[in-house]
């Protein structure tokens, strides 16, 4: 078997198959066929319940000024952003979905997260002017 041949046959090995299909038919059931990009897994984990309810939390501490409830939000970001960028652990499934196309990359969503979880801190630790 020649060196040609030889990377044609892993070539064709890493190409998707039904199995990654499977996995993407699993994981994102709406899925279009498009590959997703940063923006679109954004919106995607962004729209998660647990997120909505840490946007509800964060836009009520930021109301509240409440610098305990701003502690407890940012400290629920931190574990909702660890969970988005060590998902898959040793399992696989999301490193083929990925694979795949119908997973993205988080790093949007980490950065926006991060963005947010310093500006309730930045926001709710600054004391009123007393004149």
């Amino acid at each position: 078997m020649g060196p040609v041949r030889g990377g044609l046959i892993l070539a064709c090995l890493a190409l998707p198959g039904p199995a990654l299909a499977e996995v993407c038919a699993r994981l994102r059931p709406d899925w279009d066929g498009r590959p997703v990009g940063p923006v679109a897994e954004a919106i995607a984990l962004f729209s998660s319940l647990p997120a909505l309810a840490l946007l509800l939390g964060t836009a009520l501490a930021i109301r509240l000024r409440h610098q305990g409830l701003a502690l407890g939000v940012v400290v629920l970001w931190t574990v909702l952003v660890s969970f988005a960028a060590l998902r898959g652990g040793q399992d696989g499934v999301w490193q083929a979905a990925a694979t795949e196309g119908c997973v993205g990359s988080p790093s949007l969503f980490i950065a926006l997260a991060a963005a947010i979880s310093v500006g309730t801190i930045l926001y709710t630790s600054r004391r009123p002017r007393q004149d």
